[in-house]
């Protein structure tokens, strides 16, 4: 890989990482509604790419329920649950959806793993429930049964991703429609406020809600999308592990988010067994997003 194309990367997984922070403060201190934050931003996204919804996709519900789950869904659940958990602990928790990807092909695809996997996956729970452990992570634990909840709905729906005969842009445009068509009447039954804390957000809020959609979504997944038609899933994906650390960095620093040894060492041995699960071959997983199973 070119040094640019390298650099590049390192920019997406930088984005990536501060969407996190950007969204835990507007959950967590703006107290945006985060089932009303998550439609927001798919509306966004949706005016964008709304040309891209033409033509209807063949097998329009399976489409509609994969690309929720990859997007709305598994979103909405790690809104909620970094109201009150922190960035660090969120980006460690969500590291375990790779194993949860490969399960679930076993369980649905008939995926067939060797005892390496099978060590990484068991070193990713480990490392996972070190995180949780910590002192930082279980003060917030409530927060990150939410943030797992959203790592299991993402991996169910990558399993199924790779089968939707659907180009990046189409796939993010059906990703928001869906989303939208959920989470708003969702917000209006079981949420409030969403107006006054809008209101109280101010440019802080639009700022947050732009860059989630447009640089997050429509710019930062765009152009990974691009880097994995020009160079390998196996030499891409791996790379992308620099997003929790960058996350552990941004939360540390912008949000004070206490990052202790027992939250490192976690972060060290969940992301190692991720490294093993992403290098061993495996024709049935779409691997670019075992790391990050959210669109």
């Amino acid at each position: 890989m070119p040094l640019r194309s390298f650099l590049l990367l390192v920019l997406i997984c930088a984005v990536w990482a501060l969407n996190v922070v950007v969204s835990r403060v507007v959950v967590g201190e703006l107290g945006v509604p985060p089932l009303f934050y998550a439609a927001a931003r798919a509306s966004v996204v949706l005016l964008a790419l709304f040309r891209w919804l033409r033509p209807l996709p063949d097998r329009l519900p399976v489409v509609a329920l994969v690309t929720f789950a990859v997007s709305g869904g598994s979103f909405a659940l790690l809104f909620i649950g970094l109201q009150v958990a922190t960035p660090s602990a969120s980006a460690i928790v969500s590291l375990s959806s790779a194993p949860l990807t490969v399960l679930f092909a076993i369980a649905f695809l008939g995926e067939r793993i060797g005892w390496r996997r099978g060590i990484g996956i068991a070193l990713t729970f480990v490392g996972v429930g070190i995180a949780i452990a910590s002192p930082s992570g279980w003060s917030s634990s409530f927060g990150l049964l939410f943030v797992f909840a959203s790592a299991v709905v993402g991996s169910l729906g990558s399993v199924f991703l790779k089968r939707l005969d659907l180009g990046p842009l189409r796939l993010q445009a059906w990703a928001s429609a869906g989303s939208l068509a959920v989470l708003l009447p969702l917000s209006l039954v079981l949420e409030q406020g969403q107006g006054a804390a809008v209101l109280a957000g101010g440019w802080r809020f639009a700022a947050a809600l732009g860059f989630s959609a447009v640089i997050v979504s429509l710019g930062a997944h765009t152009l990974y999308f691009r880097l994995l038609q020009r160079f390998d899933a196996n030499l891409v994906a791996p790379l992308t592990l620099m997003t929790p650390i960058m996350t552990i960095a941004a939360g540390a620093a912008l949000t004070g988010d206490p990052v202790g040894w027992a939250l490192i060492a976690g972060a060290g041995v969940a992301a190692g067994g991720v490294l093993v699960i992403l290098v061993r071959p495996s024709g049935m997983l779409f691997k670019p997003l075992l790391v990050r199973p959210r669109l």
